[in-house]
């Protein structure tokens, strides 16, 4: 099983994270975490890599629904999304809910990532279109 999707844009890099932050607050998700990848390994170790931030998107309804589930089900979320710079572009990434419900074998958090999965995929049609 693939664990992400992904899509390259013709978008700079600061405007991909924007529309990306965008296109989730109209799936229903909020960004609870922002990590900036490239300025911790530059401050920690010195290290130079492209612009690269993961984003911890999180729609509350279907968290809850999940915890109600597993309350274990915490250590997934929340969903990854990778926004990163390449070239004149980006790429922007999300991790598969589907692996959530795959790796528990819960068959009853399947159609909550059915969901998550149909949510996140709105997200990635909406920025391929500009």
């Amino acid at each position: 099983m693939d664990y992400q999707r992904s899509i390259t844009v013709d978008l700079p890099y600061a405007e991909a994270v924007a529309r990306t932050r965008e296109a989730l607050s109209e799936q229903g998700f909020g960004v609870l975490t922002e990590i900036d990848v490239q300025t911790t390994l530059r401050t920690k170790l010195g290290l130079e890599m492209e612009p690269y931030v993961i984003l911890g998107a999180c729609n509350p309804n279907l968290a809850h629904q999940a915890l109600d589930l597993d309350r274990s089900i915490g250590v997934l979320l929340p969903c990854n999304v990778v926004v990163s710079s390449r070239g004149e572009g980006s790429v922007v990434q999300i991790l598969d809910p589907q692996l959530m419900a795959s790796v528990t074998e819960i068959e009853a958090l399947k159609p909550i990532a059915d969901d998550a999965s149909t949510r996140l995929q709105a997200v990635l049609d909406k920025l391929s279109q500009g």
